[in-house]
């Protein structure tokens, strides 16, 4: 992975074989000639249309004259520079971006493209002049002592860091945005589809996990959106929340009930009291009933839920513009809605929408969620905090400098931590925590190498300790901006290592996992 990153900081410093060197050369040179040739070739033609007739003062045609030689003289001066970094330069990273470079400032210009193309060319031949002397120092100096570090520019790191992941989350935030309309266009017509039906009232969408919270690990990232669920006229939702679990892992059930609005039948007569008719009136004139399609035993069936929704989604696509230039799949599913959207160039998107019914005012929700463990029947529900973590990312975001680099950091983690049995949910907690204690104006991009290193000593605090708090359980520091329930706020705090602290294998297993997380930030790095 490090070799891709950077030539800068990763490249190897063994010279490469002699058959491989000559070819890397050689494609360098002819890419190059190509540039001064076409130097040359503008530098003869550009003069031509400054002269209109003869107007031109002699003057002016001593400082074009001065202008050109000076051009040459510096294209002299720059092709020998790059014959000297053409003995030095060893990345194939480089010939490429080179090449790319030349094809995307060909429009624009053929004397800007090729000089802004050399000018690109000699401040990396400085940079790599420059590393590889404070490599080889550093390299000398170190060699003694495994474990000494050579002196590294937190700034020069950090800017490395925030270009190679800033293009990803930038186009991760641009996706969301497309993806969360899109899934808005679907749910208004679904409800167009339902509106005559007593069934449940989707409530706008609410983007979800990693991805709407600004990073992800992975390129093939799967775009959470969780649907609120409201019952609909006639109908109310009772929470039953287990008293088994802990929090915020609870299982719990809704509970259908139907509600008198015979009053409101009499005012305004748009609805019907199911209370007060009898079943068979019911099922003769009003078609579908929420108890009889969607519940089980009185209590709200997350699989039905999810089947109803999968085939209103199917129908109501068919409404919508997109489907005209993409196919949507329904992926099977018996907790949520998989979808997978195709584009006509093959291009695919993943999307998952969940269900979840609000508790009180909070932005906790009973969801539809899978649970690891599994659940014990189709009316059970997830405690989720997704929302509310959400909600805290974007408070940050606000309140952070502008060039923060909290999510560099998180999306760092996330892919060091492929392969070992620390979870990202663990390293999203742990930067949850540090977020709240550590000012937000100290995770300017400058204190990245610090901010990384903060939170490898609060991970292992917490190892050796055997103890990681749950961010939203009984912690005063979270924002007001994040609404909780009462019994969020004055729980216990949540132990996250608890199993570390019950089984000694697994926090033998947890440590060596973490050295190994050591031994691949610092090759990183």
């Amino acid at each position: 992975m490090a070799s891709k990153v950077c030539g800068k900081c990763c490249a190897p410093k063994h010279a490469l074989p002699a058959s491989r060197s000559k070819l890397k050369r050689s494609l360098f040179v002819e890419a190059m000639a190509g540039g001064i040739v076409l130097i040359l070739a503008v530098l003869g033609i550009v003069p031509h249309p400054l002269k209109v007739g003869d107007q031109i003062d002699l003057a002016t045609q001593q400082r074009m004259q001065q202008r050109e030689e000076q051009l040459r003289q510096e294209m002299i001066r720059l092709q020998q520079e790059l014959d000297k970094m053409t003995q030095k330069l060893q990345s194939r990273l480089f010939l490429k971006n080179m090449l790319l470079a030349m094809w995307e400032v060909w429009p624009f210009g053929a004397l800007p493209g090729a000089l802004v193309l050399l000018f690109e060319l000699f401040w990396m031949a400085t940079e790599v002049d420059s590393d590889e002397s404070e490599s080889s120092s550093d390299e000398s100096s170190s060699s003694s002592e495994e474990e000494e570090e050579a002196p590294v520019n937190e700034w020069d790191v950090g800017r490395f860091l925030m270009q190679q992941m800033q293009v990803p989350v930038l186009h991760l935030a641009k996706r969301c945005k497309v993806v969360e309309a899109l899934v808005g266009d679907l749910l208004h017509a679904c409800h167009l589809i339902t509106l005559n039906t007593p069934l449940l009232r989707l409530e706008q969408c609410i983007g979800v996990g990693s991805a709407f919270e600004g990073w992800s690990s992975h390129w093939d990232t799967v775009y959470s959106l969780l649907v609120p669920l409201k019952p609909p006229t006639g109908h109310c939702f009772h929470l039953e929340l287990g008293a088994g679990g802990e929090l915020p892992a609870r299982h719990g059930r809704v509970r259908v009930e139907l509600e008198c609005v015979c009053l409101r039948q009499q005012l305004l007569g748009d609805v019907r009291c199911f209370l007060h008719r009898p079943e068979a009136e019911l099922g003769r004139n009003q078609g579908p009933c929420l108890l009889q399609y969607l519940c089980s035993h009185s209590y709200l069936d997350v699989e039905k839920t999810a089947r109803w929704f999968q085939l209103t989604a199917m129908n109501a696509w068919l409404l919508l513009p997109a489907s005209h230039r993409c196919r949507l799949t329904v992926l099977p599913s018996s907790r949520s809605c998989k979808l997978r959207l195709e584009k006509v160039s093959g291009r695919s998107l993943s999307i998952e929408i969940l269900f979840g019914v609000q508790q009180g005012d909070s932005r906790v929700f009973l969801t539809s969620q899978q649970a690891r463990a599994g659940l014990p029947s189709s009316t059970t529900w997830l405690e989720s905090c997704a929302v509310p973590e959400m909600l805290f990312f974007r408070f940050v975001a606000r309140q952070a400098p502008q060039d923060s680099c909290h999510l560099t950091c998180l999306n760092l983690f996330a892919r060091l931590l492929e392969g070992t049995g620390f979870s990202t949910y663990c390293l999203k907690t742990v930067l949850m925590h540090l977020l709240t204690v550590i000012p937000l104006s100290r995770w300017h991009r400058g204190h990245l190498l610090e901010r990384v290193d903060g939170i490898l000593q609060y991970l292992q605090r917490c190892l050796e300790d055997k103890q990681l708090h749950h961010f939203l359980l009984g912690n005063e520091r979270v924002p007001r901006e994040v609404p909780l329930p009462v019994a969020f706020q004055t729980a216990s705090p949540l132990n996250l290592f608890q199993r570390l602290a019950q089984e000694p294998d697994a926090h033998a297993q947890a440590l060596r996992d973490f050295r190994r997380l050591q031994v691949r930030l610092r090759s990183l790095l």
